[in-house]
């Protein structure tokens, strides 16, 4: 099957290209909440880099300005509104978003500098920034308020930064669709986790950082089963494994579009140069094994 995008542009769908770009390049934009150089950077901002939520909370939302938390729980999704106000809006109180902006770029480039050496400063760089962004301008942000928030920040100048600002774009992108694909499936925030978790995305234990209770966790599983999603020994069920590859497929579907506007040569070529960096970045085993996310398990 393929799909005929606006542009005439096509894209094959029955390769998985969609999701394989979300894969290649989810990676290179993680190395935000990851990487030394930018735990340095949030640390000389005065946030306690001791554990990972302070830091994370800034840099992902700084691009909305400064909101508050129920506006950083609803694009966020899977957090307990609780554990998002622990840290929000206090984070604005030790830095402005502007300079958690500012730190987040020294930190991405100091970082990608140490893992990607020369090839941040090769030609390779240069093509996959160019198609990356390309991809990423193309992106519709009606509905995306994560997405639409990184695009209307300014474009890096080096190579390197912009493919990670493409990166950030694309990812976020693709998951405010994911939230709308949750949304038309029934799934409140903590269900999503508890349905992820039943079809084997990722242990239980991963998904505690988001920050519900057991009796939270436990009532979600309860109304799972009533609606014939879980097992009563809370694995999901024909149907709820079912509903699970719905909410990827429309998740695909909707992160589609600015892989039509490269069409199939583009992203071919763009994923071919992703993949030196993919792997330095994986290699580096800075990045969690397991988590949320379910990569590699859907």
């Amino acid at each position: 099957m393929r799909d005929r995008g606006k542009r005439g542009a096509v894209l094959s769908d029955d390769d998985g290209r969609v999701r394989q770009m979300w894969h290649l390049l989810e990676p290179l934009h993680a190395v935000l909440y990851f990487a030394p150089q930018v735990f340095e950077e949030a640390d000389s901002l005065g946030y306690d880099t001791g554990e990972r939520w302070p830091s994370y909370f800034a840099l992902r939302a700084a691009p909305l300005g400064a909101p508050g938390h129920r506006q950083v729980a609803s694009a966020f999704y899977s957090f307990s509104p609780r554990t998002v106000a622990e840290h929000i809006p206090a984070v604005w109180g030790v830095a402005a978003p502007g300079e958690v902006l500012d730190a987040r770029t020294r930190g991405i480039d100091r970082a990608y500098r140490a893992l990607l050496g020369a090839w941040t400063e090769g030609p390779e760089v240069t093509e996959a920034a160019a198609l990356a962004r390309r991809a990423a301008e193309s992106v519709p942000l009606e509905g995306r308020p994560l997405a639409a928030a990184n695009a209307e920040l300014p474009w890096p100048q080096e190579p390197h930064l912009a493919l990670w600002q493409a990166a950030t774009i694309l990812r976020e992108h693709r998951g405010d669709g994911h939230l709308a694909a949750l949304l038309t499936a029934g799934l409140d925030p903590v269900e999503a986790l508890v349905s992820f978790a039943a079809i084997g995305a990722a242990p239980v234990g991963v998904f505690a950082s988001r920050g519900w209770s057991e009796s939270e966790w436990a009532a979600a599983c309860e109304r799972l089963v009533a609606r014939g999603l879980l097992n009563a020994d809370h694995t999901a069920t024909d149907a709820g494994r079912a509903l699970r590859a719905e909410v990827e497929r429309r998740t695909d579907a909707l992160a589609a579009a600015p892989w039509r506007t490269l069409g199939d040569q583009g992203t071919a070529r763009l994923a071919e140069l992703l993949g030196p960096p993919w792997l330095e970045v994986l290699g580096s085993g800075m990045l969690p094994r397991e988590t949320t996310l379910g990569i590699g398990k859907v």
